[in-house]
């Protein structure tokens, strides 16, 4: 069946329809990876977007049980040169095409996702459609236009009840923004008891759990679409140790009175070096986001900068020394992506150790 990508801008591309054949609406972004988009469909910092993937061959090693990073998919569509109905992998149980189609997704093949993806860096994001409809274009084209894009995506998928996963070590609040299970999976690594809370946990309601520190999760859309969490942060500031991450790490910095501001295309991709301002070292890591923090907006705050983009100088990096916090803009749990920045969640940990120690020296005086 043909299916047709429109965008906001009259771009028409005309393909074949696979997974759901229902219409979608959504931001159309592009992720560079070249392996890993299982790990891509089900991050939940996607809701809301229609996903290109730069790289022509997508679907060839199937799905499998192993490679979610959330229970479900949240994106809205997903935008191919070629889809393998065909995969080879000894793990895999199930087409990309049977995925989409059981969570009702619809995906495009055919499209030419190196112009896409050109058009995008130039124009940035813009909104789509996917549809098998036959209507004018430009008649979609006005409705596209007319439409307007979800802002509620954290309340999407976030989870609804608090939920625990327990270990024999330091116990980490986990803020659910749209966390992935790679986040978990390092946190059991490192022995952790994890508590995993909504996004709309209050200061209160985290004092009671006792936690020896704090973790911001990852999650979708614009952090000022969360001002309930910004609140909290900026009341629970300097209680306990806090690690934030990709949306996590923005949330803090808006707590911490720093800005944010949209991206002209984002970050999406297992390839980006970020330099670590410190050490001189480079790291290449996983990202996905569509807004950064505002480097001037960080003067005048505790915030300094500890890491940035080499690819184009945005902030990765924030550390508030006096409140024993620190974030990062990229996914150090990699999934998927490089291992290179597993060394955070050392930090994160190392952090709560010595402010163990001084709690308890503090006792002992």
């Amino acid at each position: 069946m043909q299916a047709r990508l429109i965008l906001e801008d009259g771009t028409e591309c005309v393909g074949t329809a696979f997974g759901a054949t229902t219409e979608t609406l959504g931001e159309v972004v592009f992720n560079t990876g070249l392996t890993g988009y299982q790990e891509v469909l089900s991050d939940p910092s996607y809701c809301g977007q229609i996903v290109t993937m730069t790289y022509p061959l997508i679907g060839n090693y199937g799905i499998n049980r192993d490679d979610f990073e959330a229970v479900r998919p949240f994106i809205h569509g997903f935008v191919v040169r070629e889809h393998c109905d065909m995969p080879s992998n000894w793990r895999n149980t199930q087409t990309l095409d049977e995925l989409l189609k059981s969570y009702d997704i619809p995906g495009i093949a055919g499209v030419d996702t190196r112009m896409l993806t050109r058009k995008i860096r130039y124009r940035g994001t813009m909104k789509g459609m996917i549809t098998t409809s036959d209507a004018p274009l430009m008649e979609l084209v006005s409705s596209l236009r007319a439409s307007s894009l979800m802002t509620d995506q954290v309340s999407r998928v976030s989870t609804k009840n608090v939920f625990s996963c327990p270990g024999t070590g330091h116990r980490v609040v986990l803020v659910d923004f749209g966390s992935k299970h790679g986040i978990l999976r390092e946190l059991a690594k490192r022995g952790c008891d994890v508590v995993v809370v909504p996004y709309h946990v209050t200061a209160d309601e985290i004092r009671r759990l006792q936690p020896d520190g704090i973790l911001l999760s990852n999650g979708p859309g614009d952090p000022k679409d969360v001002p309930q969490a910004i609140r909290m942060i900026r009341e629970i500031l300097g209680e306990y140790p806090l690690f934030g991450i990709c949306l996590g790490h923005q949330l803090f910095a808006l707590a911490c009175g720093a800005d944010t501001e949209k991206m002209k295309f984002g970050h999406r991709g297992g390839n980006h070096p970020v330099k670590e301002l410190t050490s001189g070292r480079t790291y290449i890591t996983s990202q996905n986001h569509s807004y950064a923090v505002k480097e001037e907006s960080i003067k005048g705050t505790e915030l300094e900068i500890t890491h940035t983009a080499l690819n184009d100088g945005t902030v990765e990096g924030l550390r508030n020394v006096k409140k024993q916090a620190f974030s990062v803009q990229y996914h150090p749990e990699a999934a998927p992506g490089p291992y290179d920045s597993g060394y955070l969640f050392d930090q994160f940990i190392e952090l709560i150790e010595t402010a163990k120690e001084e709690k308890n020296h503090a006792k002992t005086r």
